[in-house]
């Protein structure tokens, strides 16, 4: 017999059971960090992208991803998100620039929505590479990661750094 929380009595995966969870209001923020060439942040300012605006294209991948994260991470459970919502914060560092892309996604369920803003995020993430990749191939999906967390029964988490 196993104690990991995700394998049954037999060894293999399962969905742990989460019927006799409370139901909470949850929330998640996660964010993702793109590197990129000042030459793709001019084009962008400048609209001059042409498969069009690729924030806006971004941040409806990552609404649509979040909605769809059970189907692509085996043991999350479908859940009924309430509200999916994104922020693009372009900054300019020494020799690049780069782009924070963060989305905040919440419910009220018996599990939490880190999965879900994880995948928002990883998906606009790759979403403005495919929009811009014909401007600058070396575009870097540098980090990814859960920033907060609120609701459950572990309690509220803060990125420290």
């Amino acid at each position: 017999m196993s104690n990991f929380t995700h394998w049954n009595e037999e060894g293999r995966p399962k969905m742990v059971d989460i019927t006799e969870k409370s139901e909470t209001t949850r929330t998640a923020v996660a964010r993702s960090v793109v590197t990129f060439k000042k030459e793709l942040y001019e084009a962008i300012q400048t609209n001059q992208i042409k498969k069009g605006d690729p924030l806006q294209v971004a941040q409806i991948a990552g609404i649509m991803a979040a909605k769809k994260t059970s189907d692509l991470i085996p043991m999350c459970h479908p859940i009924q998100i309430k509200g999916v919502d994104f922020t693009f914060e372009y900054a300019n560092t020494n020799q690049d620039y780069q782009l924070m892309i963060q989305a905040a996604v919440k419910c009220n369920g018996s599990t939490g929505v880190e999965m879900e803003a994880l995948t928002a995020v990883s998906v606009a993430a790759l979403t403005f590479y495919d929009m811009c990749k014909a401007v600058d191939k070396s575009i870097c999906i540098q980090e990814t990661l859960l920033v907060s967390k609120t609701g459950g029964k572990n309690g509220d988490y803060q990125l420290k750094r």
